[in-house]
């Protein structure tokens, strides 16, 4: 595909990936107080190095940090602060970045004719659940640390598993492995690329996961709250079940261009706000011995507003939690709707991939907090 003025597209994004990177870099080199401290320590990095230490915060002052570990030291400090969890500025720059590199990912597999189909959706669903499996590494990571039991893993290589980074670090093993068996699938080493893909994932997955109750079994500070795992996984597929028979049954329009990846994709979300009820309200009931709080900035709206609207005694009795997966579960099916089979014809390759995108951005963070909750770290 090329541009109207003869541009190859691809170059022109490698040119504009790099360029960016040179714009910033130089900023953050020449006005390091405003433009690194000010604005990429304190959207990006900050928080990331809070999450990492376990701390409330953490300050940036005259070119160095400090971890703070309540609220009033940090009310107090002075200098740049950072909390751990995501703004609204630091929200709106992810997605940006994350459009820009979906682009990137279309133009690198049109230039490998990578064809792209419902199995291969399937194959990626083992990457989506690694990612939240990883997070969880890097939560048992700050429980050693706040139980004074040392790092498991040092620190700065576990910011690699910290939100936002391990984004980019899944994004770049998912594509290597793609890459990878593509082009043995291509040199007819494979006959099939997609199963060899989902194996890799599969594999991937089954190490954190068994490393992650290896570390339960044999350590005090994590616990094994199976119930929460159940519930989660039992729940969300109870509600695809019933969203797949009553759209094929009364509005067969909704899932004419997705198909089954119509039920999955309302399947990862509803993983996704069913584990934030759970976390977020029924803890004490589960038998988790943790409270969480909410770090994305919909799911905290979404509690304040109920906590508004909600007589007490009812907010007392069901939580403030549950519209979220009431808006998840709705938003999953209006995106499944909108994909038609007029979006899959002028696009395949694009669809897919912003249907990947949205079943990641719910199912990660989902298996994330359905996993945390479940070691109740």
């Amino acid at each position: 595909m090329e541009l109207p003025d003869g541009i190859d597209p691809a170059r022109a994004w490698l040119a504009a990936f790099l360029g960016g990177l040179v714009v910033v870099a130089t900023a953050a080199v020449a006005f390091p107080r405003r433009v690194y401290d000010g604005f990429l320590w304190r959207y990006f990095w900050g928080p990331v190095d809070a999450d990492a230490h376990g701390a409330t915060c953490a300050v940036r002052a005259g070119g160095a940090t400090e971890r703070l570990y309540s609220q009033t030291a940090c009310s107090a400090a002075d200098g740049v602060s950072a909390v751990p969890g995501y703004t609204t500025v630091s929200t709106a720059s992810y997605a940006i970045v994350l459009v820009f590199m979906l682009v990137g990912v279309l133009l690198l597999l049109r230039r490998l004719n990578v064809r792209l189909t419902p199995q291969f959706y399937v194959a990626l669903l083992p990457y989506m659940l690694l990612g939240g499996a990883l997070r969880v590494v890097e939560d048992t990571n700050v429980a050693f640390l706040r139980a004074d039991a040392g790092m498991l893993l040092p620190y700065p290589p576990v910011a690699l598993i910290i939100s936002p980074f391990i984004y980019f670090v899944m994004f770049a093993f998912t594509l290597a492995a793609l890459v990878f068996v593509f082009l043995l699938s291509r040199r007819g080493v494979l006959d099939e690329y997609e199963p060899s893909l989902a194996a890799i994932g599969a594999v991937s997955l089954s190490a954190t996961i068994g490393w992650l109750l290896y570390i339960s079994a044999t350590s005090d500070i994590v616990d094994f709250v199976p119930a929460v795992t159940i519930i989660t996984l039992g729940g969300a597929t109870l509600i695809a079940a019933v969203f797949w028979w009553a759209s094929e049954r009364y509005a067969p329009v909704i899932n004419e261009g997705t198909g089954y990846i119509g039920a999955l994709i309302v399947w990862g979300h509803s993983v996704d706000g069913i584990a934030n009820v759970l976390s977020l309200d029924w803890t004490d009931a589960l038998g988790v011995s943790v409270t969480y709080s909410s770090k994305h900035v919909v799911n905290e709206a979404t509690v304040r507003i109920t906590e508004g609207l909600q007589p007490a005694w009812l907010s007392e009795a069901i939580g403030t939690a549950w519209p979220f997966l009431l808006i998840k579960v709705a938003a999953a099916i209006f995106v499944v709707w909108v994909f038609n089979d007029e979006i899959f014809d002028d696009s395949p390759r694009y669809a897919y991939l912003l249907l990947i995108a949205i079943l990641a951005v719910g199912l990660g963070p989902g298996t994330r907090d359905m996993i945390r909750a479940t070691l109740a770290i």
